[in-house]
């Protein structure tokens, strides 16, 4: 659908916006199985398909080659065996999670006679979009599926001909299913317009939600008409206090910065209260210097550390997404909640201490979507919440916050049942 003009790619998006409002009233009933069934029938349709992803991915990476994308973006894009694999599990492991809409909650008689009560039942309509991986055309539609949706998906202009494999093999699932193939929708046009047309139809589309670098969310917050799951930044704090195991301050202050560095969940700030500093710091920074983790301190980091090089102010709000950390001795847990709370993204935060008193301190002082207590901070993730799988994080403080599994894909609404009841 190359070479479309903007009137075109306007009218092609509302074309898709409203094919999407019409059946999202028939995925919203369909049933537990009927949901299911499209997402097994994916699955076999992947996997009888996957020589054909191949080959479709295959063309992304040449033209990414040509073009001149870096190594990093060329791992994301590529649709390895492993991660054919991982599409497969995730359509399953999405199968199996219990069906949020339909639940009713709270229902309890009120003195007129009535009652009343809660129903969870699904957005609508989703927009997302997404850069590179496009893997997550899968993980997007499953989730949006068994929660009831219908969605279109706006994957980058670099993964396009995956993209489109891929939604072979979700039309042929939901087809297997009786359901109609608009449930899921792919958008064809590589062209940036769509992005902005998607973004400003809240007659069609009642939330978006953006996977990508922070110049893309940015953006869409900006120019979006439509309400907006994101999170920006993945500023994330480990803070040892006085009172902490320091064997385990190791392992989880190693752990959270070095596990992965490239993710909105590694630690990008270590605070030590400094009655432990002269003895905890030399022990960690003897790994990250292993590891080959870059560390930038402030003067008393640096006087204990000679080969921290100085922190600037610009460093502590900074998401390195690489192997530097900036790390702060701090006075005690005050000092530790005030930094956090001034820097933070409030994704995600951690405090390693044995004292239950100030644990239970900073967890209701910080205020972060997720907040630790000896534990890393990367595993403020969907699934290893439990959740089976998430479209994403919100640092936001309405509707959803934390990872965004099934449930933050739906709302409620309240249900009343009488028998006869009328209003004295």
């Amino acid at each position: 659908m190359a070479g479309m003009g903007a009137e075109q790619v306007a009218d092609y998006m509302q074309g898709l916006g409203l094919k999407a409002r019409q059946v999202s009233r028939v995925i919203g009933r369909a049933s537990t199985t009927v949901k299911n069934r499209a997402l097994l029938a994916t699955a076999d349709a992947i996997e009888a398909a996957q020589n054909q992803l191949v080959e479709a991915n295959e063309l992304d990476l040449q033209s990414g080659r040509d073009n001149g994308l870096d190594a990093a973006m060329l791992d994301r894009l590529a649709l390895t065996p492993a991660r054919i694999q991982g599409m497969l599990e995730g359509l399953r492991q999405v199968a199996a999670l219990d069906d949020p809409i339909g639940a009713i909650r709270d229902m309890k008689f009120l003195p007129s006679g009535i009652q009343v009560g809660r129903m969870r039942v699904p957005l609508g309509v989703i927009g997302i979009i997404y850069e590179s991986r496009p893997n997550v055309t899968v993980e997007a539609a499953s989730l949006c599926l068994k929660s009831g949706n219908a969605c279109i998906l706006r994957g980058g202009s670099e993964s396009i001909h995956s993209n489109r494999a891929i939604a072979r093999c979700l039309a042929q699932g939901l087809a297997a299913a009786g359901l109609p193939a608009e449930v899921v929708q792919v958008v064809e046009t590589t062209d940036r317009a769509a992005v902005g047309a998607l973004i400003t139809m809240p007659e069609f589309v009642d939330v978006i939600v953006p996977r990508g670098g922070k110049g893309l969310i940015e953006r869409i917050s900006r120019d979006a008409r439509v309400p907006v799951i994101k999170h920006l930044d993945g500023i994330c704090h480990v803070y040892v206090d006085d009172r902490a195991d320091l064997d385990k301050a190791e392992a989880i202050a190693v752990n959270a910065k070095t596990h992965r560095y490239g993710v909105c969940n590694a630690m990008e700030t270590l605070l030590v209260h400094e009655s432990i500093a002269a003895s905890f710091l030399p022990r960690v920074a003897k790994v990250y210097a292993e590891k080959q983790v870059e560390l930038r301190g402030c003067a008393a980091t640096c006087a204990i550390l000679p080969e921290a090089l100085v922190a600037t102010e610009e460093d502590w709000s900074t998401e390195y997404l690489a192997p530097i950390l900036s790390i702060r001795v701090v006075a005690d847990m005050d000092a530790a909640i005030e930094h956090i709370n001034t820097y933070s993204s409030q994704h995600t935060d951690a405090m390693v201490s044995e004292d239950f008193t100030r644990a239970r301190r900073f967890l209701a002082e910080v205020d972060s979507s997720s907040v630790m207590i000896n534990a890393s901070t990367r595993f403020a993730d969907g699934f290893e919440y439990g959740l089976g799988a998430e479209i994403g994080i919100s640092t936001d403080k309405i509707h959803a916050r934390g990872p965004v599994g099934l449930e933050g894909l739906t709302s409620e609404k309240y249900v009343v049942f009488g028998d006869g009841h009328i209003r004295q």
